[in-house]
C-alpha cells in the first residue's frame, strides 16, 4: 500500500520534511525555510500535517531499521503528574543521546523495569553497556533477565555520573 498517493509533493519531500522536523527539533516554519533553499515551496501548515499523518509510520521504520545493539545504553525513570496522578517515566537513550524507547507505568517495581528491559532487548538486540542508577527496580529486573538468558554479554553499570547525560534530559518531560 502506498501511503503517499494522491499527495501533490514526492514521497522524498514529503519524508525529508517529516524527518528534518522530527530529527532535528526544527519548527514547522524552519522546514519550510530550508526546503525553500532548496526549491521547494511548501506551506508550514501542510509540513504539520505531513508530520501529524507520516510521523508515526517513519519512526515505525526507522525502528525496524535501528534494530542493530548500540554499544552503550543509559536508562533511567523519572515521575511525572499526569491529570493529578504520579506516574512513572521509563526510558533508555544511546550513547549519542538519542531516544531509543520510552515507557509510561503507574509502579516503580522489578515487574515493571523487567518488562521495559525486556522490551528493549528485543527491538534494539543486546548492548555491551547498559548505565542505570543505583535504583534497585532495576539492578533486580537485570538480574533476572540475566538469569532467564537475555544480557549475557552486557555489562551493567550503576556509577552515579556516568547517567548524567539521560538525567540532564528529563528536564523538558518533567
Amino acid at each position: 500500500m502506498n501511503h503517499f498517493k494522491g499527495k501533490q509533493f514526492q514521497q522524498d519531500v514529503i519524508i525529508v520534511a517529516v524527518g528534518y522536523y522530527l530529527r532535528y527539533n526544527l519548527s514547522y516554519r524552519e522546514v519550510q525555510e530550508i526546503l525553500y533553499d532548496r526549491g521547494i515551496n511548501v506551506s508550514h501548515t501542510t509540513i504539520y500535517r505531513w508530520v501529524q499523518e507520516y510521523g508515526k509510520l517513519l519512526y515505525q521504520i526507522w525502528k525496524k531499521k535501528n534494530k542493530k545493539s548500540f554499544y552503550s545504553w543509559k536508562m533511567d525513570e523519572t515521575y511525572i503528574k499526569i491529570k493529578g496522578k504520579w506516574h512513572y517515566l521509563y526510558r533508555a537513550i544511546d550513547a549519542d543521546g538519542l531516544t531509543l524507547d520510552i515507557w509510561l507505568r503507574k509502579k516503580r517495581d522489578t515487574q515493571a523495569a523487567y518488562a521495559f528491559l525486556k522490551r528493549l532487548v528485543k527491538q534494539f538486540d543486546e548492548p555491551k553497556v547498559v548505565v542505570t542508577d543505583k535504583a534497585p527496580s532495576i539492578t533486580s529486573a537485570f538480574k533476572k533477565l540475566k538469569e532467564y538468558g537475555f544480557y549475557q554479554g552486557t555489562e551493567h553499570r550503576t556509577i552515579k555520573y556516568l547517567n548524567n547525560l539521560i538525567e540532564q534530559d528529563h528536564r523538558p518531560v518533567k
